[in-house]
């Protein structure tokens, strides 16, 4: 009972009830163990499983726990900022996506361009083979076409034996001779380049005797002529100086003889031989009169009628100016065209005619004939009447003061010394030349003497005496600068003179000083025109004229042209098509072969204006070098004209009768590196630009990190010998067509100006065709030339800084143009702007043409250049009024002229646009 008791109330009696307790915390600390540890182990472990197994269930059914909602996983901030950014990141990734499958199918259409222009290319190949292959047989064709159109060329028939041939007979008569029966054309054949050969006088013994200025001056002339050769087995023509003189130690006339017959390439007759015989002294006889020359040519200034051979010998002027250049400031003006006397004559015969013909026939007894009238007394009677009359100052002096110079017989002898001479006929508007009074007596030295000392000093020759035969007379046209009138007619010499005109008297003037200028002045232009006129003779065209060899200056260009605004506005001007094919040149001159025998006679007898036979020839022949121009010529014309129609159709083409042509723009530039860059690149873009020379003045090379801009055509920089302006005017070789653009490296001109002026040119080739416009002025108190720049109704210059000028004008500044002219621009640094007008106008007698409104061209913001000095002026005064002395008056000429379009400043609809047209 008890014990059952004690179980009842928790086994204890009163004491069993902490029993209890104890036994019911001990089971709740097991039950709590066993939940944690359930707890901290297999919780960790379901929830691994469910984050490794969630992402790959297939379904929901396989997860342990099933899908949350964004809401359920995202309560947290945090968590919502992840949860965007992974929404961000997912969309970028879907977008790069799509972006990579859009690039994938670009690039495989692109493999597809690709693979079809590989495909294109193997084609373009294949048809440019073709086209090769075509151009091959065309070719072959062309060349087969040409051999059978092709002349045989072959050897001059040869008339003349062999060196060793001495059976030969020579002519009946030495007066029979002419080049068809005493020349050996085949020594000379067309394309020969007639080689000259020059006997050594000092290899034989009559070379001891001749003067030595006129042997040096020789001797000096021989080795500058393009025609002497060395090497006598190809030469045409073989020439040996036997004159003049010395009287002392003169060898007799059959030692001379057997001397010129002893010469190694003599061949028993002397045929293409020339012997020359230059005369210093109005006194020089004619020592080669009995001297058996056989079949050689004589040129001498002493001939009778039985021993000159028209045709075939030659009569020379004197070689007054044997050593020295003549000196142009000593040379009077040509005007005023009326001087102090009418007419002047001293002179004094000193022998009469019967005996002079008794002294002929003792030389040579094939004179036939009775004596002529003798008119001198006659002559004497009527000029001294026209003096005692005192209806106009004339001065005639019969008898010398002092004792007159030796001369032929029935010569009239020259009086007081050479100065004396000139100063009274720098007095006379004419000045008389009588002629011998023997007619047998063809030309004397006395008589070339009086006629190379009024041309000098610009008195008109007035020649008594119809059968003389003046120098050069069967080329050159002497009724232009001089009166032949027979000596009947001396009682109307003095009505006749004053019936001819200012103008005319001019004329004759001018043609006289150029006639002097070319063919007399130097021993350079005597021995050339001697040369020049056997040459034309047997119709061999002239060696061509040397060009300025262009060295050029190493520079790097790539630079991309910019485009400036200024020269884009063209307004609604169309400049005409873009260029895009490579730089053509002018054609060349193509009539050298058939100048000779079409035009020798014209062209000999042309002055002083060249561009006679323009656009046919681009020279003259009768420059002192007789040389033409193959650089650049107008020889060739197709005909053809522009487009047509007005407007857009015109300026569409360049038109013309020439329809392809370019310009070269020659630049001159001294250290000015920006603005040089500034003014090529302006020219980008310009049409019918063919290339552009800069001339580099400056003997400091460029920077060599000079960049020099890409302008679409070729730009060479020439390197100077010097710095002087006349490079500006060089015919360098680099310039292949005709037309040139002048153009200073700060002008600013734009594209619309430049395609004008060059239109205009194209129709005035012979003339210089710019912009700025200066003019001359006469300064009444101090009696001289000024220089005028101001805005005026009138002009004579057009400013070479700006212009157009055709290619031979280059060769004429730079070879022709007396020196003293070029060293006046070396000199002051200045003028040679000037120096070009004159020349032009002097040649063609026409004023230069401007072209547009515009005055100035000076770029803005440039360095200012030389003509802002304050000497430039000045300058440019003492440039004007020295060249006038040298060409002997003021050939610059006064024009209101100037050229606009027909439509200039015309509204009209756009498919109208204004035409290049003149005014």
């Amino acid at each position: 009972m008890t014990g059952y008791t004690m179980l009842r109330n928790g086994g204890v009696g009163n004491g069993g009830q902490p029993w209890v307790l104890r036994w019911s915390s001990r089971i709740r600390l097991t039950w709590l163990s066993f939940t944690l540890f359930i707890i901290l182990v297999f919780f960790p472990l379901i929830a691994h499983y469910y984050l490794t197994t969630i992402d790959d269930a297939d379904d929901a059914g396989k997860r342990i726990f099933g899908p949350r909602t964004g809401n359920e996983l995202c309560e947290v901030k945090h968590v919502q900022d992840l949860c965007r950014i992974r929404e961000s990141v997912s969309e970028e990734l879907l977008q790069l996506e799509a972006k990579r499958q859009e690039l994938n199918s670009e690039i495989a259409k692109l493999n597809l361009k690709i693979e079809a222009c590989k495909k294109s290319i193997e084609n373009a190949k294949q048809d440019l083979l073709q086209l090769k292959n075509v151009i091959s047989q065309t070719e072959h064709s062309y060349k087969e076409l040409m051999a059978q159109n092709q002349p045989k060329l072959s050897l001059p028939i040869r008339l003349l034996p062999d060196k060793d041939d001495v059976t030969f007979p020579l002519p009946k008569s030495n007066r029979n001779c002419r080049l068809h029966n005493c020349f050996d054309y085949s020594r000379c054949p067309l394309t020969s380049g007639f080689p000259v050969y020059v006997y050594n006088s000092d290899d034989y013994p009559f070379g001891s005797s001749l003067d030595p200025l006129i042997k040096q001056a020789f001797e000096a002339t021989v080795r500058t002529n393009v025609y002497v050769t060395e090497n006598a087995n190809i030469a045409c023509v073989y020439i040996i100086l036997v004159g003049e003189m010395q009287e002392p130690i003169m060898p007799k006339p059959t030692e001379l003889e057997q001397q010129l017959h002893s010469l190694p390439y003599w061949r028993t007759d002397g045929h293409n031989h020339l012997i020359i015989s230059l005369s210093r002294k109005s006194e020089t006889q004619n020592f080669i009169y009995n001297i058996s020359t056989g079949r050689a040519m004589i040129a001498q200034s002493t001939f009778y009628d039985v021993q000159y051979r028209p045709g075939f010998d030659i009569v020379v002027s004197p070689l007054v100016h044997a050593m020295s250049e003549p000196n142009f400031l000593e040379i009077p003006p040509q005007v005023p065209v009326k001087r102090k006397y009418l007419f002047s004559f001293q002179g004094e015969k000193i022998e009469s005619l019967k005996s002079s013909l008794q002294e002929v026939r003792s030389f040579e007894e094939e004179i036939e004939g009775n004596a002529p009238a003798d008119y001198d007394d006659r002559i004497i009677t009527t000029l001294k009447a026209v003096q005692d009359s005192k209806l106009d100052f004339v001065l005639v002096e019969f008898t010398c003061k002092n004792q007159p110079k030796a001369s032929l017989p029935t010569e009239w002898a020259l009086c007081g010394e050479r100065d004396d001479r000139l100063e009274l006929l720098k007095l006379s508007t004419f000045a008389l030349i009588i002629t011998p009074g023997d007619t047998h007596l063809v030309i004397s030295a006395g008589c070339a003497m009086r006629l190379f000392e009024a041309l000098e000093v610009g008195a008109i020759p007035v020649v008594l005496g119809e059968q003389v035969q003046l120098p050069y007379n069967d080329v050159i046209r002497w009724n232009e600068a001089a009166l032949i009138i027979p000596k009947p007619r001396i009682t109307e010499v003095h009505f006749l003179l004053r019936s001819i005109s200012d103008n005319d008297l001019l004329a004759m003037r001018r043609q006289g000083r150029f006639l002097w200028e070319t063919y007399f002045s130097t021993s350079d232009n005597v021995f050339s025109t001697v040369l020049a006129i056997i040459r034309t003779r047997i119709q061999i065209p002239a060696a061509p004229i040397r060009e300025e060899t262009a060295v050029e200056i190493p520079h790097r260009s790539g630079k991309a042209a910019g485009t400036d605004p200024n020269m884009a506005d063209n307004g609604d001007l169309d400049l005409g098509p873009v260029e895009t094919e490579p730089p053509y040149a002018s054609p060349k001159y193509l009539r050298n072969f058939t100048l000779t025998a079409m035009d020798i006679y014209r062209n000999w007898n042309s002055a002083p204006g060249p561009f006679h036979l323009f656009p046919y020839t681009p020279f003259d022949p009768v420059l002192p070098s007789e040389a033409k121009f193959l650089g650049s010529g107008t020889g060739f014309r197709p005909i053809g004209g522009g487009a047509g129609g007005s407007g857009k159709e015109f300026q569409a083409a360049l038109g013309g009768n020439v329809p392809r042509e370019q310009f070269t723009v020659v630049m001159l530039t001294y250290e000015r590196e920006e603005v040089l860059m500034n003014s090529l690149e302006r020219l980008n873009g310009l049409p019918y630009l063919n290339k552009v020379v800069v001339v580099w003045n400056s003997p400091k090379l460029p920077s060599e990190d000079l960049l020099w801009p890409d302008i679409g055509v070729p730009i060479m920089v020439v390197r100077t010998e010097k710095n002087s302006l006349n490079n500006r005017f060089l015919p360098w070789d680099e310039i292949e067509t005709e037309a040139i653009l002048s153009i200073d490296d700060d002008a600013h001109l734009r594209h619309d100006e430049i395609m004008f002026g060059f239109r205009v040119w194209r129709e005035a080739r012979d003339r210089i065709v710019g912009f700025p416009g200066r003019y001359h002025a006469w300064d009444i108190p101090h009696q001289s030339w000024l220089y005028n720049s101001n805005y005026s109704c009138e002009l004579s210059m057009v400013l070479t800084g700006a212009a157009f000028f055709h290619k031979y004008y280059a060769y004429l500044y730079s070879y022709v143009m007396p020196q003293a002219i070029r060293d006046m621009v070396d000199e002051y640094i200045n003028c040679e702007d000037i120096a070009m007008n004159f020349l032009v106008s002097h040649l063609t007698r026409k004023p230069p043409i401007k072209v547009t409104s515009r005055w100035t061209f000076r770029c803005p913001g440039c360095p200012q250049a030389l003509s802002h000095d304050d000497s430039h002026f000045h300058e440019r005064h003492k440039c004007i009024n020295f060249f006038v002395k040298v060409y002997g008056y003021m050939p610059l000429l006064y024009t209101q002229f100037r050229v606009d379009s027909v439509l200039f400043k015309t509204r009209l609809p756009h498919d109208k646009t204004k035409c290049f047209k003149f005014i």
